[in-house]
């Protein structure tokens, strides 16, 4: 990490290294593009810093001349999806942390077998601890429906194929279809993210339904989330997948550049945590973050505190309820420093928030899997997307503030005056915070 944050960026004397729909672009045609992003009304070096920054942590190639289109919740997540899915001629490959057995998941499996009875080349990876209470009964349903059904990574130590620790889990979210659209965010297949009001419980109690963002990607770069998908179908020893256009022709279909970042226990574990810390650290304008699960290191909350004392509009919109309470105090344990500092804290109300999103000096936005909590960034495999320019960040700002309406803001003297059995709560938490 030393030699991320000692470098000094320049696209003068390396130009970017960037992907088209058929090879590398000269340093010629990656410039144009670059003064082309420039023309946008942008503070002078801004783009430039965070283009230099991706090229220098990531070995993942920056890819150009794709569409992102934003999904705001489940509905709209589910809506693009099942279209894909519906419109799918040559194969269709799902990696997800959850598939549950409900009436969403039902109708995704439904889905799935219909493709499948079609021709459709249908391939599935569900996480065995994610998916931990659904039937087999129900993967069964889908195996003798013509789907390829892989579990990552089994709870069940005697039939581990790989004999890895329980703890490391596949938390991706990763659906590409023809190899031609691809789509990534923190959404599973569950009810849950099937509605985006509050409703009724069966017994007549008010229950939060859960708030959370996609990203659907058209053009070159949905062949990194492919690779990505049958690089843990064969790390897994998935069955061979004989035919299969897994790699068509693609053509530019908008102007966004987009680099998939996919990390991995081991070697790669920590590209996500590289890429929000970088972007981060070398912030200058402003940082607005939504995350579901907080739980930051000591660096992590060091280049928040940094920013913000820089004079940086430091912005973070977390839950003010969860489904994993632990995670929850753990992170309410840095808030009195991180509100000294001058980061400004929103808790989300009206619904239990599970996005993890970040837009950075107008330029920089990423959505994907990961929260930011240890549990991400050194045990599971991840993926992000991190798409460059003003177009999709505006969109992306226009979506944090609607979620800041919704939000109550935390002070600093409010939250000093919190309940004792509060805060042993977050000492608590904290003190297991490795594992959170």
């Amino acid at each position: 990490m030393e030699s991320v944050l000692q470098y000094s960026p320049t696209t003068k004397d390396a130009p970017l290294a960037m992907v088209g729909s058929h090879r590398r672009l000269t340093a010629r045609e990656s410039r144009l593009i670059l003064k082309r992003l420039k023309r946008r009304p942008l503070p002078s070096g801004i783009l430039e810093r965070h283009l230099a920054i991706e090229e220098a942590i990531s070995g993942n190639p920056l890819v150009v001349g794709n569409k992102a289109t934003l999904l705001i919740d489940g509905p709209d997540v589910y809506t693009a999806m099942s279209k894909a899915i519906q419109n799918a001629k040559d194969h269709i490959n799902l990696e997800t942390f959850i598939f549950s057995a409900d009436e969403t998941g039902r109708r995704f499996a439904d889905l799935l077998a219909q493709k499948a009875s079609e021709g459709v080349k249908v391939n599935l990876i569900y996480d065995s601890l994610g998916s931990f209470d659904t039937p087999p009964a129900f993967f069964e349903y889908l195996r003798q429906g013509g789907v390829d059904v892989l579990a990552f990574n089994p709870t069940d130590p005697v039939i581990s194929i790989l004999g890895r620790p329980l703890t490391h889990r596949d938390h991706r979210k990763i659906l590409v279809v023809d190899g031609a659209v691809a789509f990534t965010g923190g959404v599973n297949v569950s009810s849950v993210f099937a509605k985006s009001l509050s409703g009724l419980s069966p017994h007549g109690r008010k229950r939060l339904l859960w708030r959370d963002t996609d990203v659907q990607i058209e053009g070159p770069a949905v062949a990194e989330f492919q690779k990505l998908f049958l690089d843990t179908w064969k790390r897994e020893q998935g069955p061979e997948l004989p035919g299969g256009n897994y790699f068509p022709q693609l053509t530019q279909e908008g102007n966004e550049l987009v680099r998939v970042i996919g990390s991995t226990k081991g070697q790669k574990n920590r590209a996500t945590y590289m890429a929000y810390l970088s972007a981060i650290t070398f912030a200058s304008d402003s940082i607005h973050l939504t995350n579901a699960y907080f739980v930051p290191d000591r660096q992590t909350v060091r280049a928040l505190t940094d920013a913000a004392k820089r004079g940086v509009d430091v912005k973070i919109i977390l839950p003010s309820k969860s489904d994993w309470k632990l995670a929850l105090y753990a992170g309410r344990f840095h808030y009195s420093q991180l509100l000294r500092s001058g980061v400004k804290l929103y808790e989300r109300h009206s619904a239990v928030l599970h996005a993890k999103t970040a837009v950075i000096d107008g330029v920089w936005s990423s959505v994907g899997s990961t929260n930011m909590d240890l549990w991400s960034f050194l045990r599971n495999d991840e993926v992000n997307a991190v798409i460059l320019g003003p177009d999709f960040a505006n969109q992306m700002e226009v979506m944090f503030e609607r979620d800041l309406d919704d939000s109550e803001a935390i002070s600093v003297e409010k939250w000093e005056r919190r309940s004792l059995a509060e805060r042993l709560k977050e000492i608590f938490s904290r003190s297991i915070g490795y594992w959170l």
